[in-house]
């Protein structure tokens, strides 16, 4: 059986070039980045080389990269490196306001517990709604903010609509109102352009495993000048943002994962998004009463949101699954979850129809044939599945 796997938003395979570059600094080059002899040098030199290409991937400068385990840690530290500073500041003032963090309700996890485990410990946390399209509101983003107000977090592409926010228009709100700017780019970066200057970001989060990288590896960018608690503590590793001996071979497959995107990102994302398109107008055409949800927003050109009315969006994901596709019902650490995803619902849907949506997210290696392909698995499968639901007509 030859597998297609449409579930690119939840990993991705490590490109081959990727791994060829890791390969040395598991073996020969095996050196801590830290020591000072021939060994720690190439080590470093290469741990160096990487940050340079993340840093132009992103427009930012390689000072301004530390590198991390991944997306979530990134996020942490960047929503708690903020939050914390502005705590003792402002609980060590005449003032007894608490700090203010901006979010919206359709955030990954990462972001949503980390707000959540700030509210906790007393800092207020404001989650803006979203449209039907997954889009917020300009408007209610200017209400929402406070004099104490110290960072607005606000994901760039939405993991299981691919929805993309206005982050232009938010860094300006932002800058004007001198606040930190944070965004979760894990689902962007890599795959359309990120260029943290004209966003006026302060913070970015990424994962190297959304865009052909390994995982365990990710970065944050952290823009020069940014007042950020201390998240780890141990020795003074990346100018003491981020202890702890280096992971090189994550690193160097990163930054060449990067390279790679860079390269080859407008090209991909044109025959991606004709894919997808293509993928889109088939499941339309030849399954009843099925819609893309979002389907009006800016989104990324991997990522289709499909509702599947009168099924269960699981048993759909396990029927594709026993045929040879992948595919998912949302974000893979919500997987087993029993309730409808909080994305889903956020943008309107109730929850039986957050419960019979699913993701589809294409990636570089997918070819015309695996949708064509999938295309004669799909509208089976839910033809199949209605005959046996007690809720479709």
């Amino acid at each position: 059986m030859n597998r297609i796997y449409l579930d690119h938003n939840a990993t991705t395979a490590v490109d081959p070039a990727v791994l060829d570059a890791m390969l040395p600094y598991f073996s020969a080059d095996f050196g801590n980045a830290s020591s000072i002899h021939t060994f720690g040098q190439r080590a470093r030199a290469a741990v160096e080389t990487a940050r340079e290409q993340v840093a132009t991937l992103l427009n930012a400068r390689p000072q301004e990269i530390v590198f991390t385990s991944g997306g979530t840690e990134s996020d942490n530290h960047a929503i708690f490196g903020v939050a914390l500073d502005s705590f003792t500041s402002l609980t060590s003032s005449t003032s007894s306001t608490s700090p203010h963090v901006i979010a919206t309700t359709i955030e990954h996890e990462a972001v949503l517990n980390a707000c959540q485990a700030l509210e906790k410990q007393g800092v207020a946390v404001t989650y803006l709604p979203v449209d039907r399209e997954g889009l917020i509101h300009l408007d209610e983003l200017r209400r929402a903010l406070r004099p104490e107000t110290v960072l607005i977090t606000v994901m760039h592409a939405n993991n299981e609509l691919g929805t993309i926010q206005p982050l232009a228009e938010i860094g300006r709100i932002a800058a004007e109102a001198d606040v930190y700017f944070h965004t979760d780019a894990v689902q962007s970066a890599g795959k359309i352009p990120v260029d943290v200057k004209p966003l006026q970001l302060d913070l970015l989060s990424v994962s190297g495993h959304k865009f052909y990288a390994p995982k365990g590896i990710g970065a944050l960018f952290i823009k020069s000048g940014t007042r950020l608690r201390q998240f780890l503590y141990g020795g003074h590793h990346q100018r003491g943002f981020r202890p702890g001996t280096e992971n090189v071979a994550g690193i160097v497959g990163l930054g060449k994962a990067a390279e790679l995107a860079r390269l080859s990102l407008e090209k991909d994302a044109a025959r991606i998004s004709r894919l997808r398109d293509t993928l889109e107008q088939g499941i339309l055409a030849h399954v009843p009463d099925s819609r893309v949800n979002s389907a009006n927003a800016p989104r990324t050109p991997n990522t289709s949101n499909i509702l599947f009315p009168g099924l269960e969006g699981e048993a759909l994901v396990i029927a594709l699954d026993l045929k040879g596709l992948a595919c998912s019902t949302g974000a893979a650490c919500s997987s087993g979850a029993v309730e409808p995803s909080h994305v889903l619902t956020a943008i309107g849907l109730p929850a039986s129809e957050a419960r019979a949506s699913i993701r589809f997210s294409l990636g570089r290696h997918t070819t015309d044939s695996e949708i064509n392909a999938a295309l004669e698995l799909i509208p089976a499968a839910v033809t199949h599945l209605r005959k046996l639901s007690p809720t479709y007509p």
